[in-house]
């Protein structure tokens, strides 16, 4: 079992940056893709960025690419979000998620959260 500890969240002003970390535990880090995912107030969660398990490949939701880039250091078993040109359709609930498949099976592992408040 694998868990997800996220760190770096906080109040910014608009155009402003913070990067995420999410520390992970209890598994073999590079064997799992890393993902941040987010949640604003009344929506739905949605996805933000997603890395391969070597960090090779990385993708990106529309409204954040350009701005947003994630990264992972598999020695320290941590993926990063850095996040620039912050806007205030930022503000959410940022999650880490990191998914790894089993014989039959997918398992996909969440953090609790961190609080990403963007000012306008």
């Amino acid at each position: 079992q694998v868990q997800l500890v996220e760190s770096g969240g906080g109040l910014v002003q608009a155009g402003g940056s913070l990067r995420l970390s999410c520390a992970a535990s209890g598994g073999t880090f590079s064997s799992y893709a890393m993902g941040w995912f987010r949640q604003a107030p009344g929506k739905e969660r949605e996805f933000v960025s997603a890395i391969s398990k070597s960090g090779r490949n990385t993708y990106y939701a529309d409204s954040v690419k350009g701005r947003f880039t994630i990264s992972r250091d598999n020695a320290r078993n941590t993926v990063y979000l850095q996040m620039n040109s912050l806007k205030a359709e930022d503000t959410a609930v940022y999650y880490c998620n990191a998914r790894t498949s089993v014989p039959g099976a997918t398992m996909v592992y969440w953090g609790q959260g961190t609080q990403v408040t963007v000012s306008s």
